[in-house]
């Protein structure tokens, strides 16, 4: 039996010009992670990870806590959706800066229609592959662990679409349950497989025990 760690990447820059770019406290939450990761004597012996800036800055950190290097396996199935292009399949003008609590409410309210009807099928965004093609991408990953590291520590990087999507693979949920795991999920959480060349199972979800540190306080962040 293996074990599969997938993490969600470091907080990024939301509402900036470019989301695609840790921000300094994803960065130290991603040292932190891998601080925790070594304290536990985890290692792995598999890394694979989405294309991302965000993705591969966040494994950079994680190792820089560990303090090994390592190469990785890059993954395009394991990018996250485009979530401007699915607001503006149900919202044509540009959305302003989030900069209340009111308007970030707007901006995921407005993401959660998104995503439902382009997982339905309903709208084709712009740029992006159908839902069936962006999770097949995800269990093309999920495949690859099982056929190549039985009995093995692998750890993932990625983000709260392909992850979620990936729980929601392994149990079988409706769309709308997968959804809102999505919107739920916290940056540098971990979300823990077993698996054996037939199966994965879930362990855990969402889990930050890495932030449960003294300085890590104020450190729980979601975009």
């Amino acid at each position: 039996m293996g074990t599969l760690y997938l993490v969600r990447h470091g907080q990024a820059s939301f509402g900036a010009e470019d989301y695609d770019n840790l921000s300094e406290l994803g960065h130290k939450q991603s040292v932190r992670l891998g601080e925790y990761f070594a304290n536990k004597g985890i290692a792995f012996d598999g890394l694979i990870a989405g294309t991302l800036r965000r993705h591969k800055q966040t494994l950079a950190g994680i190792l820089q806590g560990m303090n090994i290097t390592g190469e990785h396996l890059s993954w395009d199935g394991l990018n996250e959706y485009d979530s401007e292009a699915l607001i503006a399949t149900v919202h044509p003008h540009k959305l302003e800066k989030p900069s209340s609590p009111e308007m970030y409410r707007h901006h995921f309210r407005l993401l959660r229609d998104g995503l439902t009807q382009w997982m339905a099928g309903v709208v084709s965004p712009r740029g992006m592959p159908s839902y069936s093609d962006f999770s097949a991408g995800v269990a093309g990953a999920l495949d690859h662990v099982r056929a190549k590291h039985h009995g093995q520590n692998v750890l993932i990087v990625s983000s709260g679409g392909p992850i979620s999507t990936a729980v929601g693979q392994v149990l079988g949920t409706s769309a709308e349950t997968t959804i809102e795991l999505n919107l739920r999920i916290r940056n540098s959480s971990v979300t823990e497989f077993a698996f054996t060349p037939k199966r994965h199972m879930l362990v855990s979800y969402n889990a930050v025990p890495h932030l449960d540190h003294p300085g890590c306080e104020g450190w729980l962040t979601y975009s």
